[in-house]
């Protein structure tokens, strides 16, 4: 993992996110909780509105860091913490912004850091991969 340099930014993207993009996603999890696609259900129960799933979420953050590493790269452990869920606006959606850094590196492995916001807001802390070779 001599490569990889604490500190460096590896990847950093945003993913838009549609209500297309929910019920797609509750397709292929099996998901279809409403609260990912109705307004009313979500109101009903107390939200803003409707949320995306935090398995898509959490999902779509590791793939922002693992697309930039090499294919020999294999992740070895993942965690978050949820802190927000995302809204997604019927209209406008939703935009989740990813930052992937190098947080540590030894010999056999590294553990890269991943900052996730939405609307400015951090959605999910304590996120980190860890891979190896």
């Amino acid at each position: 993992m001599s490569e990889l340099v604490v500190g460096d930014v590896i990847a950093e993207r945003t993913v838009h996110l549609t209500r297309e993009s929910l019920v797609r996603y509750a397709g292929a999890s099996g998901d279809f909780n409403p609260i990912h696609y109705r307004d009313d259900v979500a109101v009903s129960v107390g939200l803003p509105g409707v949320l995306a799933h935090g398995m898509l979420t959490m999902g779509l953050a590791s793939s922002v860091a693992l697309a930039a590493l090499p294919a020999d790269v294999r992740l070895i452990d993942y965690g978050v913490r949820f802190t927000k869920p995302v809204l997604v606006d019927a209209e406008s959606g939703a935009d989740v912004h990813v930052l992937a850094k190098v947080g540590a590196v030894d010999e056999t492995s590294a553990r890269i850091d991943l900052t996730v916001k939405a609307a400015e807001t951090t959605v999910l802390v304590k996120a980190q991969l860890r891979i190896a070779r």
